[in-house]
């Protein structure tokens, strides 16, 4: 098993609520939860508790490929920590954390072994990416 772990990060420029809020309410994970403008992620599921379940759908555009991203929960800290297992089997962490200006999101993953590290690095950074373009035009502190 590959334990290689990979960290992304941005800074949100917006409060730690409404970046939590963002980050775990369907109606906003619908809108930015993909890696590219050919993709969407046209529902998705939240029970944001300890043993819960997140599950996320994202598919291209023309339909031509999509899957069912799903994680249980391990550990909830109220707007500063959330870390889930992946269906596979991986744990994935994110880390939010006030700053003057906004809110650093840090996510550290266990790569899988079926794509390189730059392309899982690359493919998750831009659902980071649009997360924060998501959030920075939808709300202004």
């Amino acid at each position: 098993m590959n334990t290689s772990k990979i960290t992304i990060e941005a800074t949100i420029a917006a409060s730690p609520e409404k970046v939590w809020e963002y980050w775990t309410s369907p109606e906003h994970i619908t809108q930015w939860n993909f890696a590219a403008d050919d993709w969407c992620c046209p529902n998705a599921e939240n029970d944001l508790t300890v043993g819960g379940k997140y599950k996320a759908r994202m598919e291209a555009k023309d339909g031509s490929f999509g899957f069912d991203f799903e994680a249980i929960y391990d550990e909830i800290v109220d707007q500063k920590k959330i870390v889930y297992t992946i269906a596979d089997g991986r744990k994935v962490s994110t880390i939010f954390e006030s700053l003057n200006n906004g809110t650093k999101i840090t996510t550290t993953f266990e790569a899988e072994a079926e794509n390189s590290i730059e392309m899982q690095r690359d493919g998750w950074q831009a659902i980071l990416n649009n997360f924060k373009k998501y959030v920075e035009s939808a709300y202004q502190d």
